[in-house]
Protein backbone atom coordinates (compact mmCIF):
# COMPACT_ATOMS: atom_id res chain seq x y z
CA UNK A 1 0.00 0.00 0.00
CA UNK A 2 1.66 3.64 -1.16
CA UNK A 3 1.78 6.06 1.65
CA UNK A 4 -0.33 9.34 1.41
CA UNK A 5 2.52 10.85 2.63
CA UNK A 6 0.69 11.62 5.88
CA UNK A 7 0.18 9.55 9.28
CA UNK A 8 -2.68 7.79 9.41
CA UNK A 9 -4.76 7.04 12.21
CA UNK A 10 -4.46 3.03 12.80
CA UNK A 11 -3.46 2.58 17.02
CA UNK A 12 -6.54 2.02 19.60
CA UNK A 13 -6.26 2.15 23.39
CA UNK A 14 -4.16 -1.26 23.89
CA UNK A 15 -1.28 -0.24 21.40
CA UNK A 16 -1.33 3.14 22.86
CA UNK A 17 -0.96 1.76 26.21
CA UNK A 18 1.52 -0.77 25.72
CA UNK A 19 4.06 2.30 24.07
CA UNK A 20 3.37 4.89 27.11
CA UNK A 21 4.13 1.69 29.58
CA UNK A 22 7.30 0.59 27.46
CA UNK A 23 8.54 4.01 27.37
CA UNK A 24 8.32 4.97 30.82
CA UNK A 25 9.42 1.25 31.97
CA UNK A 26 13.08 1.74 31.08
CA UNK A 27 16.51 2.41 32.38
CA UNK A 28 15.44 4.53 34.64
CA UNK A 29 13.98 2.03 36.59
CA UNK A 30 16.30 -0.72 36.44
CA UNK A 31 19.45 1.35 37.09
CA UNK A 32 18.95 4.88 39.24
CA UNK A 33 17.91 3.30 42.63
CA UNK A 34 21.89 2.92 43.65
CA UNK A 35 22.49 6.89 42.91
CA UNK A 36 19.78 7.51 44.83
CA UNK A 37 20.96 5.16 47.67
CA UNK A 38 24.44 7.31 47.35
CA UNK A 39 23.08 10.70 47.12
CA UNK A 40 20.31 10.40 50.11
CA UNK A 41 21.33 7.30 52.21
CA UNK A 42 18.01 6.55 53.53
CA UNK A 43 15.86 3.80 52.65
CA UNK A 44 12.65 4.62 53.88
CA UNK A 45 13.16 9.00 52.42
CA UNK A 46 14.12 7.01 49.08
CA UNK A 47 10.71 5.45 48.59
CA UNK A 48 8.36 8.61 49.67
CA UNK A 49 10.00 10.27 46.74
CA UNK A 50 9.37 7.44 44.29
CA UNK A 51 5.75 7.89 45.74
CA UNK A 52 5.37 11.70 45.33
CA UNK A 53 7.32 11.74 41.85
CA UNK A 54 4.05 8.98 40.85
CA UNK A 55 1.59 11.60 42.10
CA UNK A 56 3.28 14.65 39.80
CA UNK A 57 3.65 12.32 36.93
CA UNK A 58 0.15 11.67 37.71
CA UNK A 59 -0.62 15.44 37.87
CA UNK A 60 1.15 15.57 34.52
CA UNK A 61 -0.68 12.77 32.83
CA UNK A 62 -4.15 14.41 34.15
CA UNK A 63 -2.82 17.77 32.29
CA UNK A 64 -1.90 16.02 28.81
CA UNK A 65 -4.67 13.95 28.50
CA UNK A 66 -6.07 17.85 28.24
CA UNK A 67 -3.37 19.23 25.96
CA UNK A 68 -3.57 16.15 23.89
CA UNK A 69 -7.61 15.80 23.68
CA UNK A 70 -7.79 19.28 22.41
CA UNK A 71 -4.63 18.97 20.09
CA UNK A 72 -4.92 15.22 18.76
CA UNK A 73 -1.74 15.62 16.53
CA UNK A 74 2.11 14.25 16.21
CA UNK A 75 4.62 16.07 18.21
CA UNK A 76 3.76 16.94 22.20
CA UNK A 77 5.35 19.63 23.69
CA UNK A 78 6.02 21.10 20.39
CA UNK A 79 2.74 21.00 19.53
CA UNK A 80 1.19 22.14 22.97
CA UNK A 81 3.48 24.82 23.31
CA UNK A 82 3.38 26.23 19.42
CA UNK A 83 -0.06 26.61 19.64
CA UNK A 84 -0.72 27.84 22.84
CA UNK A 85 2.21 30.15 23.51
CA UNK A 86 4.66 30.86 20.82
CA UNK A 87 6.56 28.99 17.95
CA UNK A 88 9.80 29.20 19.23
CA UNK A 89 9.87 27.72 22.89
CA UNK A 90 7.60 25.25 20.70
CA UNK A 91 10.64 24.85 18.44
CA UNK A 92 13.09 24.59 21.29
CA UNK A 93 10.95 21.57 23.23
CA UNK A 94 11.54 19.79 19.67
CA UNK A 95 15.08 20.41 19.30
CA UNK A 96 15.70 19.13 22.89
CA UNK A 97 13.09 16.27 22.17
CA UNK A 98 15.74 15.06 19.42
CA UNK A 99 18.86 15.84 20.78
CA UNK A 100 17.88 14.99 24.36
CA UNK A 101 14.68 13.83 25.19
CA UNK A 102 14.42 10.86 23.04
CA UNK A 103 18.12 10.55 20.96
CA UNK A 104 19.44 10.16 25.11
CA UNK A 105 17.00 8.08 26.37
CA UNK A 106 17.18 5.22 23.66
CA UNK A 107 21.19 5.61 24.19
CA UNK A 108 20.98 5.08 27.98
CA UNK A 109 18.20 2.20 27.58
CA UNK A 110 20.82 0.37 25.01
CA UNK A 111 23.64 0.72 27.79
CA UNK A 112 21.43 -0.10 30.20
CA UNK A 113 20.56 -3.50 28.34
CA UNK A 114 24.75 -4.03 27.13
CA UNK A 115 25.76 -3.64 31.24
CA UNK A 116 22.90 -5.79 32.28
CA UNK A 117 23.45 -8.45 29.65
CA UNK A 118 27.58 -8.28 30.46
CA UNK A 119 26.60 -8.57 33.63
CA UNK A 120 24.82 -12.03 32.72
CA UNK A 121 27.54 -12.86 30.49
CA UNK A 122 30.53 -11.56 31.91
CA UNK A 123 32.62 -14.20 29.86
CA UNK A 124 31.73 -12.27 26.66
CA UNK A 125 34.03 -9.35 27.18
CA UNK A 126 36.95 -10.08 25.24
CA UNK A 127 37.97 -6.38 25.14
CA UNK A 128 37.79 -3.16 27.46
CA UNK A 129 34.39 -3.82 29.46
CA UNK A 130 32.98 0.09 28.39
CA UNK A 131 34.27 -0.72 24.79
CA UNK A 132 32.12 -3.98 24.82
CA UNK A 133 29.44 -1.93 26.58
CA UNK A 134 29.35 0.40 24.14
CA UNK A 135 29.48 -1.43 21.10
CA UNK A 136 26.53 -3.77 21.89
CA UNK A 137 24.10 -0.76 22.33
CA UNK A 138 25.32 0.32 19.41
CA UNK A 139 24.20 -2.92 17.78
CA UNK A 140 20.99 -2.41 19.73
CA UNK A 141 20.08 1.05 18.25
CA UNK A 142 20.62 0.14 14.87
CA UNK A 143 18.79 -3.23 15.02
CA UNK A 144 15.54 -1.88 16.62
CA UNK A 145 15.95 1.60 13.98
CA UNK A 146 15.78 -0.66 11.06
CA UNK A 147 12.89 -2.25 12.68
CA UNK A 148 11.03 0.38 13.31
CA UNK A 149 11.91 1.77 9.74
CA UNK A 150 9.57 -0.47 8.46
CA UNK A 151 6.57 0.86 9.53
CA UNK A 152 4.23 1.68 12.68
CA UNK A 153 2.03 -1.82 12.46
CA UNK A 154 5.21 -3.87 12.18
CA UNK A 155 6.62 -1.76 14.85
CA UNK A 156 3.70 -1.89 17.27
CA UNK A 157 3.50 -5.72 17.06
CA UNK A 158 6.75 -6.26 17.96
CA UNK A 159 6.68 -3.43 20.44
CA UNK A 160 3.26 -4.90 22.10
CA UNK A 161 5.09 -8.30 22.53
CA UNK A 162 8.20 -7.11 24.56
CA UNK A 163 5.94 -4.62 26.62
CA UNK A 164 3.68 -7.80 27.93
CA UNK A 165 7.41 -9.59 28.43
CA UNK A 166 8.71 -6.69 30.39
CA UNK A 167 5.49 -6.17 32.45
CA UNK A 168 5.52 -9.92 33.56
CA UNK A 169 8.99 -9.67 34.41
CA UNK A 170 8.52 -6.72 36.92
CA UNK A 171 5.17 -8.52 38.34
CA UNK A 172 6.91 -11.62 38.35
CA UNK A 173 9.96 -10.33 40.48
CA UNK A 174 8.15 -8.33 42.69
CA UNK A 175 5.50 -11.47 43.60
CA UNK A 176 9.01 -13.91 43.77
CA UNK A 177 11.07 -11.70 46.06
CA UNK A 178 8.77 -11.07 48.61
CA UNK A 179 7.21 -14.76 48.85
CA UNK A 180 10.37 -17.19 48.06
CA UNK A 181 13.32 -14.45 47.68
CA UNK A 182 15.46 -14.03 50.81
CA UNK A 183 15.82 -10.29 52.40
CA UNK A 184 14.97 -8.30 54.98
CA UNK A 185 12.84 -4.85 55.94
CA UNK A 186 14.99 -3.78 58.63
CA UNK A 187 16.73 -2.77 55.50
CA UNK A 188 14.56 -0.09 55.64
CA UNK A 189 15.69 1.34 59.18
CA UNK A 190 18.93 2.48 60.55
CA UNK A 191 19.84 5.34 58.65
CA UNK A 192 20.61 8.99 59.29
CA UNK A 193 17.06 11.22 58.78
CA UNK A 194 16.88 14.19 56.75
CA UNK A 195 18.17 16.81 58.52
CA UNK A 196 15.93 19.97 56.64
CA UNK A 197 18.91 22.00 56.46
CA UNK A 198 19.31 23.69 52.90
CA UNK A 199 22.39 21.49 51.99
CA UNK A 200 19.93 18.33 52.96
CA UNK A 201 17.29 19.54 49.71
CA UNK A 202 19.99 20.02 46.87
CA UNK A 203 20.64 16.12 46.84
CA UNK A 204 16.92 15.84 47.69
CA UNK A 205 16.39 17.84 44.12
CA UNK A 206 18.83 15.48 42.07
CA UNK A 207 17.31 12.22 43.43
CA UNK A 208 13.94 13.70 42.78
CA UNK A 209 15.15 14.67 39.14
CA UNK A 210 16.57 11.04 38.66
CA UNK A 211 13.01 9.45 39.86
CA UNK A 212 10.98 12.00 37.58
CA UNK A 213 13.44 10.85 34.17
CA UNK A 214 12.42 6.85 35.33
CA UNK A 215 8.76 8.53 34.99
CA UNK A 216 9.65 9.99 31.76
CA UNK A 217 7.39 8.48 28.76
CA UNK A 218 4.13 9.52 30.89
CA UNK A 219 3.13 11.78 28.12
CA UNK A 220 3.95 9.40 25.23
CA UNK A 221 0.54 9.39 24.15
CA UNK A 222 0.81 12.39 22.80
CA UNK A 223 3.71 12.51 20.48
CA UNK A 224 1.89 9.88 18.57
CA UNK A 225 -1.55 11.77 18.37
CA UNK A 226 -1.52 11.66 14.78
CA UNK A 227 -2.04 8.07 14.35
CA UNK A 228 -4.00 7.07 17.50
CA UNK A 229 -7.96 6.60 16.29
CA UNK A 230 -10.72 8.31 18.81
CA UNK A 231 -7.57 10.63 20.28
CA UNK A 232 -10.22 12.41 22.56
CA UNK A 233 -10.91 9.03 24.28
CA UNK A 234 -7.68 7.01 23.48
CA UNK A 235 -5.25 9.73 24.90
CA UNK A 236 -6.65 10.50 28.22
CA UNK A 237 -7.49 6.75 29.11
CA UNK A 238 -4.03 5.31 28.18
CA UNK A 239 -2.38 8.03 29.26
CA UNK A 240 -3.76 7.45 33.07
CA UNK A 241 -4.17 3.97 32.72
CA UNK A 242 -0.21 3.56 31.96
CA UNK A 243 0.52 6.19 34.67
CA UNK A 244 -1.37 4.77 37.19
CA UNK A 245 0.12 0.96 36.87
CA UNK A 246 3.10 2.33 36.39
CA UNK A 247 3.26 3.91 40.18
CA UNK A 248 2.48 0.84 41.75
CA UNK A 249 4.91 -1.12 40.11
CA UNK A 250 7.81 1.06 40.23
CA UNK A 251 7.30 1.43 44.16
CA UNK A 252 7.02 -2.42 44.61
CA UNK A 253 10.14 -3.19 42.46
CA UNK A 254 12.04 -0.71 44.72
CA UNK A 255 10.79 -2.39 48.32
CA UNK A 256 12.30 -5.21 46.81
CA UNK A 257 15.12 -3.71 46.09
CA UNK A 258 15.79 -2.74 49.32
CA UNK A 259 14.36 -5.95 51.00
CA UNK A 260 16.73 -8.15 48.84
CA UNK A 261 20.12 -5.47 48.99
CA UNK A 262 21.79 -4.29 52.10
CA UNK A 263 21.89 -0.55 52.05
CA UNK A 264 25.76 -0.37 51.78
CA UNK A 265 25.37 -2.66 48.83
CA UNK A 266 23.25 -0.63 46.78
CA UNK A 267 25.34 2.82 46.87
CA UNK A 268 26.08 3.87 43.16
CA UNK A 269 25.53 0.43 42.23
CA UNK A 270 24.06 0.80 38.40
CA UNK A 271 23.24 -2.62 37.64
CA UNK A 272 20.40 -2.88 41.02
CA UNK A 273 17.82 -5.07 39.43
CA UNK A 274 20.73 -8.21 39.05
CA UNK A 275 22.17 -7.29 42.40
CA UNK A 276 18.68 -7.83 44.30
CA UNK A 277 18.20 -11.28 42.16
CA UNK A 278 21.49 -12.33 43.01
CA UNK A 279 20.85 -11.89 47.03
CA UNK A 280 17.29 -13.36 46.78
CA UNK A 281 18.08 -16.06 44.80
CA UNK A 282 21.18 -17.03 44.07
CA UNK A 283 23.81 -16.59 41.19
CA UNK A 284 21.96 -18.76 38.84
CA UNK A 285 18.69 -16.59 39.48
CA UNK A 286 20.97 -13.47 39.21
CA UNK A 287 22.17 -14.34 35.51
CA UNK A 288 18.65 -15.26 34.39
CA UNK A 289 17.16 -12.12 35.62
CA UNK A 290 19.41 -9.86 34.52
CA UNK A 291 19.50 -11.42 30.80
CA UNK A 292 15.40 -10.73 30.86
CA UNK A 293 16.04 -7.54 32.24
CA UNK A 294 18.78 -6.76 29.70
CA UNK A 295 15.90 -8.29 27.41
CA UNK A 296 13.18 -5.78 28.91
CA UNK A 297 15.07 -2.75 28.45
CA UNK A 298 14.32 -3.52 25.01
CA UNK A 299 10.91 -2.99 24.95
CA UNK A 300 11.18 1.05 26.15
CA UNK A 301 14.07 1.98 23.32
CA UNK A 302 11.88 0.49 20.84
CA UNK A 303 8.83 2.47 21.68
CA UNK A 304 11.32 5.63 21.88
CA UNK A 305 12.46 4.83 18.57
CA UNK A 306 8.76 4.91 17.39
CA UNK A 307 8.03 8.04 19.08
CA UNK A 308 10.64 10.71 18.82
CA UNK A 309 10.56 10.48 15.00
CA UNK A 310 7.15 11.73 15.16
CA UNK A 311 8.09 15.56 16.66
CA UNK A 312 10.78 16.21 14.03
CA UNK A 313 8.03 15.46 11.62
CA UNK A 314 5.77 17.43 12.70
CA UNK A 315 7.99 20.47 13.04
CA UNK A 316 9.36 19.64 9.32
CA UNK A 317 5.37 20.03 8.36
CA UNK A 318 5.36 23.05 10.17
CA UNK A 319 8.58 24.53 8.51
CA UNK A 320 10.46 24.52 11.49
CA UNK A 321 12.72 21.78 10.54
CA UNK A 322 14.73 20.53 7.54
CA UNK A 323 12.43 19.51 5.17
CA UNK A 324 13.57 15.83 4.48
CA UNK A 325 12.19 15.35 8.15
CA UNK A 326 8.49 15.66 6.94
CA UNK A 327 8.60 13.46 4.09
CA UNK A 328 6.94 10.03 4.97
CA UNK A 329 8.56 6.50 3.23
CA UNK A 330 6.79 5.68 -0.25
CA UNK A 331 5.95 2.00 1.22
CA UNK A 332 6.42 1.82 4.77
CA UNK A 333 4.48 4.99 5.57
CA UNK A 334 6.74 6.28 8.45
CA UNK A 335 8.82 9.40 8.70
CA UNK A 336 12.02 7.17 7.87
CA UNK A 337 14.62 10.31 7.80
CA UNK A 338 13.39 11.15 10.91
CA UNK A 339 14.05 7.76 12.29
CA UNK A 340 17.68 7.22 10.54
CA UNK A 341 18.61 10.75 12.13
CA UNK A 342 17.49 10.01 15.35
CA UNK A 343 19.24 6.49 16.02
CA UNK A 344 22.20 8.03 14.48
CA UNK A 345 22.16 11.24 17.53
CA UNK A 346 21.43 8.07 19.83
CA UNK A 347 24.77 6.23 18.65
CA UNK A 348 26.72 9.76 19.03
CA UNK A 349 25.18 9.52 23.00
CA UNK A 350 26.50 6.70 23.54
CA UNK A 351 29.78 7.69 22.56
CA UNK A 352 30.33 10.57 24.75
CA UNK A 353 29.96 10.89 28.40
CA UNK A 354 29.55 8.24 31.61
CA UNK A 355 26.28 6.76 32.32
CA UNK A 356 25.31 8.96 35.07
CA UNK A 357 26.26 12.14 33.88
CA UNK A 358 24.06 11.20 30.48
CA UNK A 359 21.29 10.74 33.12
CA UNK A 360 21.43 14.19 35.02
CA UNK A 361 21.97 15.96 31.52
CA UNK A 362 19.27 14.22 30.57
CA UNK A 363 16.94 14.42 33.46
CA UNK A 364 17.75 18.07 33.85
CA UNK A 365 16.72 18.66 30.22
CA UNK A 366 13.74 16.64 30.06
CA UNK A 367 11.98 18.53 32.93
CA UNK A 368 11.91 22.22 31.37
CA UNK A 369 9.23 22.05 28.30
CA UNK A 370 6.70 19.90 30.64
CA UNK A 371 6.24 23.16 32.85
CA UNK A 372 5.69 25.35 30.03
CA UNK A 373 3.45 22.69 28.84
CA UNK A 374 1.31 22.19 31.81
CA UNK A 375 1.04 26.02 32.11
CA UNK A 376 -0.60 25.59 28.83
CA UNK A 377 -3.69 24.07 30.46
CA UNK A 378 -4.14 27.32 32.47
CA UNK A 379 -4.52 29.60 29.34
CA UNK A 380 -6.55 26.89 27.85
CA UNK A 381 -9.16 27.07 30.79
CA UNK A 382 -8.72 30.72 30.64
CA UNK A 383 -9.94 30.83 27.24
CA UNK A 384 -12.78 28.55 27.80
CA UNK A 385 -12.11 27.28 24.89
CA UNK A 386 -11.17 23.30 25.97
CA UNK A 387 -12.93 20.23 24.69
CA UNK A 388 -11.90 18.32 27.59
CA UNK A 389 -11.73 18.93 30.83
CA UNK A 390 -9.87 16.91 33.53
CA UNK A 391 -10.52 16.94 36.94
CA UNK A 392 -8.30 18.57 39.54
CA UNK A 393 -7.95 22.20 37.54
CA UNK A 394 -5.89 23.97 38.85
CA UNK A 395 -4.83 22.50 42.20
CA UNK A 396 -2.62 19.12 39.57
CA UNK A 397 -1.43 21.65 37.44
CA UNK A 398 0.38 23.81 40.70
CA UNK A 399 1.58 20.70 42.02
CA UNK A 400 3.32 19.66 38.68
CA UNK A 401 4.61 23.37 38.00
CA UNK A 402 5.88 23.54 41.34
CA UNK A 403 7.41 20.57 41.68
CA UNK A 404 8.71 20.80 38.52
CA UNK A 405 10.72 24.29 39.29
CA UNK A 406 12.15 23.14 42.71
CA UNK A 407 13.91 19.81 41.31
CA UNK A 408 15.64 22.08 38.45
CA UNK A 409 16.91 24.48 41.02
CA UNK A 410 17.99 22.35 43.72
CA UNK A 411 19.49 19.88 40.57
CA UNK A 412 21.56 23.49 39.35
CA UNK A 413 22.78 24.13 42.50
CA UNK A 414 23.81 20.06 43.31
CA UNK A 415 25.41 19.45 39.66
CA UNK A 416 25.55 22.93 38.10
CA UNK A 417 28.12 21.43 35.01
CA UNK A 418 25.69 18.72 33.69
CA UNK A 419 22.81 21.13 34.05
CA UNK A 420 23.99 24.14 32.39
CA UNK A 421 25.00 22.21 29.42
CA UNK A 422 21.15 21.17 29.33
CA UNK A 423 20.44 25.01 29.08
CA UNK A 424 22.90 25.21 26.25
CA UNK A 425 21.66 22.77 24.82
CA UNK A 426 18.47 24.66 24.77
CA UNK A 427 19.48 27.79 24.01
CA UNK A 428 21.93 26.39 21.17
CA UNK A 429 18.47 25.87 19.06
CA UNK A 430 17.47 29.55 19.10
CA UNK A 431 19.86 30.40 15.54
CA UNK A 432 18.30 27.25 14.12
CA UNK A 433 15.01 28.48 15.16
CA UNK A 434 15.35 31.64 13.13
CA UNK A 435 17.04 30.08 9.96
CA UNK A 436 13.67 27.69 9.83
CA UNK A 437 11.96 30.76 10.12
CA UNK A 438 13.63 32.52 7.23
CA UNK A 439 13.63 29.64 5.48
CA UNK A 440 9.79 28.90 5.75
CA UNK A 441 9.04 32.45 4.72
Amino acid sequence: MKSTGQLERKLGLFPVTNIVVANVIGAGIFTTTGYLMGYLGNAELMLILWVVGGLVALCGALSYSELGANFPEAGGEYTFISKLFHPLPGFLSGWLSLIVGFSAPIAASAIGFSKYFIWAFPQIQIINPDVMSKLLAIFIILTFTSIHYRGIIFGTKIQNGLTILKVVLVVGLIVAGFTVGQGSFDHLTGHAFFSGEFKGWKPIGLSFLFIMFAYTGWNAATYIGSEIKNPVKTIPRSLLISTGVIVVLYFLLNLFFVYAIPPDKMINEPEIGGLAAGLAFGKTAEAVISLLISFALFSSLSSMIIIGPRVYYSMAKQGYFFQFAGKTHARFGVPSASVLLQGSLAIVMVLSGTFEQILIYMGFSLGIFPIIAVLGVIKLRSSGKSILKMPGYPYVQLIFITAGILMLVLSFLERPTESSIAILTVFTGIPFYYWFKRQRR
